[in-house]
């Protein structure tokens, strides 16, 4: 019993201190997974306490565990209307992102480690995904007011790419250890996505309507909690066992769940939450421990340049190919492209071909926890910054009530003629995009925008402000003096 009691005192207090320090640092701009990382480190084998771990099968356990609570929680917080705006971008990224940017890490791999084409996208593929934890935890500490657009692809992207990372993975280590042919792969990608897409859609209905029937209401948000926790889990558990991709299935189950019951899925949210910052701080201090720095140290260099490749060339050049298409401004394409931010999800990733005894890969380990650290501090230090030097941020709301103030700032209705319009503030007219303010910007703006997106044209800037039933409503219309002056005086 005394030893057991340690045992307690010693996790409590850790896990206590860990997260007092998490609130102190995140005033300071740095992530609370940072911070667990770092207590993990510090009662690691090198560090003061010198606990030794060295259990990659338990990590892997409790590291799959934690991203299926993780994605779970994200599911349930995404309203059906974010869904629908962010599904087709983030779709993108979460494959042919995924893809370009493993590719294009992979070709790095190649050239700074000498490795051969499957080994190379093996380590591509284990970094190139964001991490759900990781962005809906900075995005929520930043405390940034996103386009709807923009919020809704970051938040659904890194809850679709960590089933595709994982099927790279996969088809990878089956590619080195059993040369398995396009046939073979082409079956997994199907098996994956084909099974955890019907899985998590069809469990997430079907418990969505047992809730309805059973008629249970916001005051037992607690057992709802533990009702929808124990369904995804269990759908994680089935997907796997039939080969599909339980991380895809409890995501979707979680969207699902949130669209046709989303009564019981508020009441359930706050619950959710702790269990979602409960799994991310075990997972996170679980992976600290497991890694020895001293070791970390000589694949630091290689893991720098690779870092270095990642976060200033392959992410930004695969997002702008996903979004371009999809009419997003250059700035918005830079910010998600910043916003790829590396996790628990890569770390979890290289336990696969260290479990597997594929050959040379024990120091991918190594390599994925000094990019997860790189990312954690610099992308993750400056997402505020950066998003005020792109300008992507919408203005504090106001409280309710409070009128905001007329000058440069006007709202117009969708109807009004473009001609109109442009011809009464002296701007220059389109060539073309529509008769009506609406038909403009929707031709402007491509498929998919949302409240919050907006258009630059010669010093004015076009703001959706209301939509209903996708239709452009009402327009903000910001004048910005300078370029107008400026552009009156040419």
């Amino acid at each position: 019993m005394d030893a057991f009691d340690l045992l307690l005192l010693g996790a409590g207090l850790l896990m206590f201190l860990t997260l007092l320090a998490g609130v102190v640092s995140a005033r300071l701009g740095l992530s609370f997974l940072l911070v667990f990382l770092v207590a993990g480190m510090l009662v690691g084998e090198d560090g003061p306490v010198g606990i030794h771990f060295d259990s990659p099968q338990l990590a892997y356990w409790v590291g799959t565990l934690s991203l299926a609570i993780i994605l779970l929680e994200g599911g349930v917080g995404t309203s059906p209307a974010v869904f629908r705006a962010g599904r087709a971008p983030a779709a993108l990224l979460a494959s042919v992102g995924v893809l370009v940017t493993a590719v294009l890490v992979g070709m790095a791999a190649m050239s700074l480690m000498g490795l051969d084409p499957p080994h190379a996208l093996l380590l591509g593929a284990i970094v190139g995904s964001t991490d759900a934890a990781a962005v809906f935890s900075l995005l929520r500490q930043a405390g940034l007011r996103l386009p709807e657009r923009l919020a809704a692809t970051l938040e659904i992207e890194s809850g679709l790419n960590d089933p595709m990372a994982v099927f790279l993975v996969l088809a990878m280590i089956a590619l080195v250890q059993h040369h398995a042919g396009p046939v073979e792969i082409a079956l997994l990608l199907a098996r994956q996505a084909g099974f955890g897409a019907l899985l998590g859609w069809g469990g997430g209905t079907a418990l969505a309507w047992g809730l309805r029937r059973l008629k249970v209401g916001a005051e037992h948000g607690g057992l709802l909690s533990l009702v929808i926790l124990s369904g995804g889990i269990a759908l994680f558990g089935l997907a796997g066992l039939v080969g599909g991709s339980g991380f895809l299935a409890v995501y979707l189950f979680g969207v699902r769940l949130r669209a046709k019951a989303e009564e019981a899925a508020h009441a359930a949210s706050s619950a959710l939450d702790g269990f979602a910052w409960g799994a991310q701080a075990t997972m996170f201090v679980l992976l600290g421990l497991l890694v020895t720095p001293h070791e970390m140290l000589s694949a630091l260099p290689v893991a720098l340049l690779i870092a270095a490749m990642l976060v200033f060339i392959a992410r930004p050049l695969a997002v702008w190919l996903c979004l371009a298409p999809l009419g997003f401004p250059l700035r918005q394409s830079l910010f998600v492209g910043w916003v790829g931010l590396r996790g628990a999800v890569p770390i979890v990733l290289a336990l696969f071909p260290l479990l597997d005894h594929v050959p040379g890969t024990a120091r991918y380990f190594h390599i994925a926890f000094a990019v997860v650290l790189v990312s954690l501090l610099l992308q993750g230090t400056t997402l505020r910054w950066v998003a005020q030097v792109l300008r992507v941020t919408l203005p504090a709301e106001r409280p309710p009530g409070e009128q905001p103030p007329m000058l440069g700032r006007l709202t117009l209705d969708g109807e009004l003629a473009v001609e109109d319009v442009f011809s009464f503030f002296e701007l220059p007219q389109p060539e073309a995009g529509g008769v009506t303010l609406r038909d403009w910007m929707a031709a402007s703006l491509a498929r998919g925008h949302g409240k919050g997106d907006s258009v630059e044209w010669h010093g004015a800037r076009f703001e959706i402000v209301r939509m209903h039933e996708d239709r452009i409503q009402r327009v903000a219309l910001v004048l910005d003096r300078a370029a107008l002056s400026g552009q009156a005086r040419g």
